[in-house]
């Protein structure tokens, strides 16, 4: 008599999960630098970022009150222009990055349409120049810009009583 539990079991076929591990392999052997790598530093990152945010319309300036002036000294140096990373900040990994962004923006500009494009304009510039993956884009609104407020704007404030 045979024991039911030890009859012939069938052919074991090939799993899915070898033939997709096998898959996965041959696509990181296609993506492996064969001639060294790349290496992209976080102030390459920080000017890409700056410029495409400054890019979106309704977009006034970069940076906090402090930066913004330290900026408008550094303007008034002959041959000195303003930093491109200015009011951002970011963390670049192997493979992704994250930035952290303040702006200035123009009053009547709705600040959440403005923070959507803001978003998609950096993380297109980042992710096409750089090839990494942007996790995240975090915009902080520091200040509104009121275009009466200019300085040298020639107008001039008349008082209640003469």
């Amino acid at each position: 008599m045979t024991n039911p539990a030890t009859t012939a079991t069938p052919a074991a076929k090939p799993t899915t999960q070898n033939s997709n591990a096998e898959v996965v392999a041959q696509q990181k052997s296609r993506q492996a630098p064969d001639r060294g790598t790349t290496t992209v530093a976080d102030a390459v990152v920080q000017k890409i970022a700056g410029l495409a945010t400054r890019e979106v319309a309704g977009v006034y300036a970069l940076g906090g009150g402090a930066a913004r002036a330290l900026s408008a000294l550094r303007e008034r140096i002959p041959g000195a222009t303003a930093s491109a990373g200015q009011g951002v900040s970011v963390e670049v990994g192997e493979r992704q990055a994250a930035v952290d962004l303040n702006i200035l923006v123009e009053y009547g500009v709705s600040i959440e349409d403005l923070a959507r494009s803001v978003r998609r304009n950096v993380i297109g510039a980042v992710e096409q120049m750089t090839g990494l993956e942007v996790v995240e884009v975090n915009v902080s609104v520091t200040d509104v810009h009121i275009p009466d407020e200019d300085e040298g704007g020639g107008t001039t404030t008349v008082g209640r009583v003469q």
